[in-house]
């Protein structure tokens, strides 16, 4: 008992002894750690003051450097105020010498003006003296020559114009003698080279196509019951059949080329697939349509690609081919406008013109006929108007709408397709003209002529392509007879539309006769 006792009391006193040992041992921690902050502070205070005074002598050296800048830069600025000063001042007194300059100048002027007025008085007055004297010449001359002022100016200008007008007929004739010379085999070798290095065959296009039978008794097939599979083809093509006695053919009439093609190929399809009843052929009309219409893409690209012409929209891709069913006066309206490009390319080639314009100008020409039948308006304006939807070069807008004589030609180049237009229409055989309009144009043209005075009689010759005319010689010499065929061409160029050139030959002759009895 008494050893637990010993036991607790030591173990007490050590618990004790172990709190004071750990008291005194933090006692002593903190004693240092108060000591090393102190030393840490006196050393912090240290480096600031010596930092400190560092940056006070760096900032006093800085003041010191700014200071003396500023003080050379007011020094700089005085001396250049100072020279502005004395510019400014030598400046005003030229202004002032120049002011005194001007103002004796303005009083020399004022002094020569008065001087002016008094000389143009005295001017005056002697002008009023030689009036009254002219006039006064003027009535004696009057009197002695017997014709007033009106008369003898009306006699001196007749025999002015007749003296001139023979005057004015040599002129003509020499300026055509020497254009004979210099530009008339110009432009022969030109045409003739055009001519030669392009030819293309032309389709005769005719208002009616004939489509062949396996049999005669397809014709009854055609007709069908009562006539229903015939109203069908005519009601969905748009074209007249016409079956008659010829053995196995049939006709399709129509001024449309394109409805005709499509018709003609419908026709072969319902003969070949032997079903023909009115669903079918409304079948097979639709698939030749969207199949023609690939067709009419494909004509309009093979004229860009045989003329090597880039960058054109697709609806006028398709413009372009449906030209190929189209015709005038016969004459295949595509295969004419890509004459017409190949002849003007060459022909600009030759005068160092843009060659690629001059083909779209010629190959674009008459792209209005493409669907003049379709909208109002002549095809000039509908070509003009498509070519401006589509953005097309002014130059080629001016060639649609001047190739006609429409508007005046901006270009080299319009002119060119113009010339190119006339060759291609009036080559023999490209194109077909009825009987009426063949003679109404020769007897115009004759009547032209038989309008100028002096001319006996006129006589068209050639097709309408020479106009020969013979003159009275008592009222018209040789030298008049040139002004006569001049004036004849104006109107002629003025009144008519004709394909390619008209010869005109003035003819002055004076037969003697005599009869022996």
């Amino acid at each position: 008992m008494e050893n637990i006792s010993i036991s607790i009391l030591l173990i007490l006193s050590g618990f004790v002894v172990g709190i004071i040992v750990m008291f005194i041992f933090n006692y002593i921690k903190s004693i240092k750690a108060t000591e090393k902050a102190s030393n840490i502070l006196d050393n912090a205070r240290t480096e600031a003051e010596k930092i400190k005074k560092d940056y006070l002598l760096e900032g006093k050296n800085e003041i010191s450097d700014l200071k003396s800048k500023a003080e050379e830069e007011i020094r700089e600025r005085k001396s250049e105020l100072k020279k502005t000063e004395q510019r400014l001042d030598s400046r005003e007194e030229n202004i002032d010498r120049r002011d005194q300059a001007l103002q004796n100048r303005e009083n020399l002027l004022e002094e020569k003006e008065n001087n002016l007025i008094d000389k143009q008085n005295i001017i005056q007055e002697e002008q009023a003296k030689v009036e009254e004297i002219k006039n006064e010449q003027l009535d004696l001359l009057h009197k002695i020559a017997g014709y007033s002022k009106e008369k003898a100016r009306e006699i001196v200008m007749q025999k002015v114009e007749e003296e001139m007008s023979l005057e004015i007929s040599a002129y003509i004739k020499e300026k055509e003698n020497e254009a004979l010379l210099t530009a008339d085999k110009k432009a022969k070798d030109l045409l003739v080279s055009s001519m030669q290095r392009y030819a293309s065959d032309v389709s005769s296009e005719q208002t009616v196509t004939v489509v062949d039978l396996p049999s005669e008794d397809m014709k009854g097939r055609i007709i069908g019951r009562e006539g229903r599979n015939i109203r069908t083809i005519e009601a969905v093509t748009g074209v007249d059949l016409i079956i008659d006695d010829t053995p196995e053919a049939i006709v399709l009439s129509s001024f449309d080329p394109l409805r005709r093609e499509i018709a003609r190929v419908t026709i072969e399809s319902l003969i070949k697939d032997g079903r023909i009843h009115p669903s079918r052929i409304e079948e097979l009309y639709d698939k030749t349509s969207k199949e023609m219409k690939a067709k009419i893409i494909e004509y309009g690209e093979s004229a860009l690609f045989e003329l090597g012409i880039t960058k054109v929209d697709s609806e006028l891709i398709e413009m372009l081919g449906k030209l190929h069913f189209r015709t005038s006066y016969g004459q295949n309206v595509l295969t004419h406008s890509i004459e017409v490009a190949q002849l003007a390319g060459i022909m600009a080639s030759e005068l160092g013109e843009n060659v690629m314009l001059a083909k779209r100008a010629g190959l674009f020409h008459d792209i209005g006929k493409a669907i003049d039948h379709e909208m109002e308006g002549s095809h000039v304006e509908l070509g003009a108007n498509i070519a401006r939807k589509f953005k097309e070069n002014d130059i080629v807008i001016n060639t649609i709408e001047s190739h006609h004589g429409d508007t005046e030609p901006a270009s080299v180049i319009a002119e060119l397709v113009a010339i190119a237009d006339a060759l291609s229409a009036s080559r023999p055989g490209a194109r077909n003209d009825s009987l009426e309009n063949y003679v109404q144009r020769l007897h115009d043209l004759e009547n032209i002529a038989n309008d100028i005075a002096g001319v006996d009689k006129a006589y068209a010759m050639q097709a309408g392509r020479e106009l020969r005319v013979v003159v009275k010689p008592e009222e018209v010499d040789d030298l008049t007879s040139h002004k006569v065929a001049h004036d004849i061409k104006n109107k002629i160029e003025a009144q008519l539309q004709y394909p390619g050139t008209i010869k005109v030959t003035v003819i002055r002759e004076t037969r003697a006769v005599e009869e022996a009895k």
